[in-house]
């Protein structure tokens, strides 16, 4: 799912990648939303609030919104870099940006009520907006920017101009784009389902809601590396069985002869 570049990937690797990260981002974008009261997952916003922040010459927060801007950003760079230059190296190099957001996530559990915490809210928020540009660029890298988690607009997009073109394709190519448009609905589906679980857990939870985005983020990290210890078992398995039975069989030869 997170080990496969380019053309060894496959709808499949692309279909668990979107219900894992898309949940985590529909969680956070929520939550984050009810205990910090701003969007935490992009900055499409952050840009309209921005200019009107500008516009009413407050410059202290217009300061501070282009910092979340800006942390989104070197997210999405740190990540792409930890990918592009290491991971043709390490086989498991999209373990550290997930960890990272792991961190940022537990920090937030721990800190972010504000009871006796020395950071103010804002950092809290800069610190999730950076946590979603690592997750962003992650998917982005390992899926060739065909999976994207952190928010919805060009998803929806994507999704209108396949539905454009479900009737004006070939038979080859319709296969290939209702995948596509199953893939769109998978994406916003599991979004808007994490969103829903986030804003219902953190009414009932408060802040210790993050560790449920945390056990996703866990079991995605997990879920290549045993499913790779897995299959070495079997196949060093399978080749000591295949090995034991030509020594048998060589056994019974010598002692015909």
């Amino acid at each position: 799912m997170l080990r496969h570049f380019g053309i060894k990937r496959t709808y499949t690797h692309n279909f668990r990648l979107a219900v894992l990260l898309c949940l985590t981002a529909g969680f956070v974008n929520a939550a984050g939303f009810l205990g910090f009261s701003t969007l935490t997952t992009n900055v499409t916003g952050h840009a309209a609030l921005f200019a009107e922040r500008i516009a009413q010459q407050d410059w202290s927060y217009a300061g501070t919104v282009a910092v979340w801007m800006l942390l989104f950003l070197a997210g999405a760079l740190c990540s792409s870099l930890i990918i592009t230059r290491i991971g043709h190296h390490e086989r498991f190099s999209f373990a550290i940006p997930i960890l990272l957001e792991l961190v940022i996530l537990i920090f937030c559990t721990l800190y972010g009520s504000g009871k006796d915490s020395f950071f103010p809210k804002g950092f809290f928020v800069g610190c999730l907006l950076f946590a979603m540009g690592l997750q962003n660029a992650l998917v982005s890298v390992i899926s060739g920017s065909v999976v994207r988690t952190t928010h919805l607009t060009g998803t929806f997009t994507d999704l209108g101009i396949e539905l454009a073109q479900l009737n004006r394709s070939n038979q080859a190519g319709q296969v290939e784009l209702v995948s596509k448009i199953k893939l769109r609905l998978s994406i916003i589906f599991f979004f808007m389902f994490g969103a829903l679980s986030g804003a219902y857990s953190f009414s009932h939870l408060g802040f210790r809601a993050f560790l449920l985005p945390c056990s996703i983020l866990c079991f995605t990290l997990f879920f290549d590396i045993f499913r790779v210890h897995v299959k070495r078992y079997y196949a060093n398995l399978i080749h000591r069985t295949k090995k034991n039975r030509v020594t048998q069989s060589d056994c019974e030869k010598q002692d015909k002869i």
